[in-house]
C-alpha cells in the first residue's frame, strides 16, 4: 500500500496551523474544489475573484474530506463539528505546503513557460518522462498564483519527474512561482506580442518571461528556442542571471537540437531530428509545426534531466491535442462526416497563425471546405485592430475556403478578407451558432478558435449538439 500523500501530521507543521476537531491521520489528496473532491483529500477553501472556498466547506466535509484548511476569521461561520487546520490566510498556507513538498522530494524538475504552447509542451513532456519513472504534472493550465502552489502540494514525496508550467500576464508574476518550483531545467518555448496590452513592448514580454531564469537550481539548464526573435535577448538574460547552460532548439539545423526531417501523417507528424548530438526519429500524435517545433525543446529536457532519450521520444507518439487546444473529432453529418478542430480555449496572433497552418494541413473530403470560424484575440492593446488585419495573409496562405468572424476587433479583418472567403461576421460569437449548424456540410473541415472571453467553446458544443460526434474517440 502506497503512502499517503501527506500526514496530517507533516501537513499542519508545513502550513503552520492549528487542528480543531477530529483531523483525519491521512491525506491522500488537496482539493480547492468540493465538487471533484474525492474522500481523504483536504480542503483548501482559499478566496478567489468570484468564489470563496469557505461557503463550501460544509459540502467538503460531507464529501468526505479529511481536514478542510480555513481562515481564523471565517471559522464562526463554518459548522461546529468540522474537521479544520486554522490559519490566517489559506492561500498562504498552501504557498508554504507547496514549498514544504518541493524540499522534501529529489526529483528532478523542468519548468516551462512561454507566450505560447506552455500546456502542449508540459503534457508532451509529462509523456517523455513517464517510461523513466514516476512523474508528477500540473493538471489543465494552473499555472499561476494559486495553480502552482498546489501543483507542488499534490506532488509526492516519491515523485521521479515534476513537470510544472508557470504564466504570466504581468511583469515580476513569474518569479515568485519559480522560486517555490526551483527548477533544474527551464524551457521558454517562444515569445510573441501576447498581453501585449499591459506590456510596452515584445521585449519587454521576454524579460518578464526571463524571470524564469530567477528560481533556476544550481548548475541548471535554460532551454531557448532559437528561431524566436527575442533569442539573443534572452540568452543575455539567461548568462546576466548566473545560467550556467543554455542548450537551444530550433529547425535552422545550427542549434543543439534540430530538426531534419518532417513528413505530415495525417494524424500527426513523423520526425527526425538531432537532439544535443543524438540522431532520434519519432512521431508525434498530433499535427501541427508547432508540436514539432516544441518536441525538440521537450526531448532535450528529457536528456537534460537524465531520463531516457529514446524511451521519451517514442511516447510522443501518444501525444493528443486536449479539449480546446486543438481536439479533433468526427461529427456525422447527413450521409458523410465533418472533422472539428477544437480550438476555442484561447487565441493570439502566433497561435491564430499555427492553427491556420494546422487547418491547412487538413484533408477536407469530396466537396467539402477548410472553414475557420474565429473570435476576438484579447489583450493586444492599442494595436488590436491591426494585429487582426495582419490574419487576412495566413489565412489566405492555409488555402482556407471559408471564415466566420465573431467580435469587434475581427471586423478589421473581416474588412481585409477577400470576398470569396467571407461567410459571416457577427459581433458576438452566439449569434454565428444558428448559422454554423445550418451551414456545415459533409467533407468540412471546421476550426473553431478565439480567446477564452469572445466565447468561441459554445460554438464547438453547438456543432456537437446538433451533429452527435461519429465515435467517442478522437479523429485519427
Amino acid at each position: 500500500m502506497s503512502d499517503p500523500l501527506w500526514t496530517s501530521e507533516a501537513f499542519i507543521e508545513a502550513c503552520g496551523g492549528t487542528a480543531k476537531g477530529d483531523v483525519g491521520a491521512e491525506i491522500t489528496g488537496i482539493s480547492i474544489d468540493s465538487r471533484t473532491l474525492e474522500p481523504g483529500d483536504a480542503f483548501i477553501a482559499i478566496k478567489g475573484d468570484r468564489l470563496d472556498g469557505h461557503d463550501y466547506v460544509a459540502a467538503a466535509l460531507e464529501a468526505g474530506a479529511s481536514l478542510a484548511l480555513v481562515a481564523e476569521s471565517r471559522l464562526e461561520e463554518l459548522p461546529e463539528d468540522g474537521r479544520y487546520v486554522v490559519v490566517e490566510d489559506p492561500l498562504e498556507a498552501m504557498r508554504a505546503l507547496g514549498i514544504a513538498a518541493r524540499d522534501r522530494t529529489n526529483a528532478r524538475i523542468v519548468a516551462v513557460t512561454g507566450s505560447v504552447g506552455k500546456t502542449g509542451t508540459k503534457e508532451a513532456l509529462r509523456l517523455a518522462l513517464e517510461p523513466s519513472g514516476k512523474v508528477h504534472a500540473s493538471v489543465a493550465s494552473f499555472n499561476n498564483h494559486w495553480g502552482v502552489p498546489l501543483t507542488l502540494a499534490r506532488m509526492p514525496a516519491d515523485t521521479d519527474y515534476g513537470v510544472f508550467e508557470i504564466g504570466m500576464n504581468h511583469a515580476g508574476e513569474i518569479t515568485p512561482l519559480v522560486k517555490m518550483v526551483r527548477p533544474h531545467v527551464a524551457v521558454i518555448t517562444t515569445v510573441e506580442a501576447v498581453h501585449i496590452e499591459f506590456f510596452e513592448s515584445v521585449e519587454k514580454i521576454a524579460q518578464a518571461k526571463a524571470e524564469i531564469f530567477d528560481g533556476l537550481e544550481p548548475g541548471g539548464v535554460a532551454i531557448l528556442n532559437k528561431d524566436n526573435k527575442q533569442y539573443d535577448l534572452l540568452r543575455f538574460l539567461a548568462v546576466t542571471a548566473g545560467v550556467p547552460t543554455v542548450h537551444t532548439f530550433g529547425q535552422s539545423g545550427s542549434e543543439d537540437s534540430s530538426l531534419k526531417m518532417i513528413v505530415p501523417t495525417g494524424e500527426g507528424t513523423s520526425v527526425e531530428a538531432s537532439i544535443l548530438g543524438r540522431d532520434v526519429s519519432y512521431g508525434i500524435g498530433a499535427p501541427g509545426n508547432h508540436h514539432v517545433q516544441n518536441s525538440l525543446a521537450v526531448l532535450t529536457a528529457v536528456a537534460d534531466l537524465s531520463a531516457d532519450l529514446d524511451l521519451g521520444a517514442a511516447a510522443l507518439g501518444a501525444m493528443r491535442a486536449p479539449k480546446g487546444r486543438g481536439e479533433r473529432c468526427l461529427l456525422t453529418v447527413g450521409s458523410g462526416e465533418v472533422e472539428l478542430i477544437d480550438e476555442s480555449y484561447n487565441a493570439n496572433p502566433a497561435s491564430m497563425r499555427a492553427a491556420f497552418s494546422v487547418l491547412a494541413q487538413a484533408e477536407p473530403g469530396s466537396s467539402g471546405r477548410r472553414i475557420a470560424v474565429i473570435g476576438d484575440m484579447r489583450e493586444l492593446g492599442t494595436d488590436a485592430d491591426r494585429l487582426h488585419a495582419d490574419l487576412a495573409a495566413p489565412i489566405t496562405e492555409a488555402a482556407i475556403d471559408q471564415v466566420y468572424c465573431a467580435g469587434p476587433h475581427m471586423d478589421a479583418l473581416w474588412q481585409k478578407l477577400p470576398d470569396a472567403l467571407k461567410a459571416h461576421y457577427r459581433e458576438e460569437a452566439k449569434d454565428l451558432a444558428d448559422l454554423l449548424t445550418k451551414e456545415v456540410q459533409p467533407g468540412d473541415v471546421v476550426m473553431i478558435k478565439g480567446s477564452l472571453g469572445t466565447r468561441m467553446g459554445p460554438l464547438v458544443e453547438a456543432l456537437k449538439k446538433e451533429y452527435p460526434p461519429a465515435d467517442s474517440t478522437e479523429a485519427a
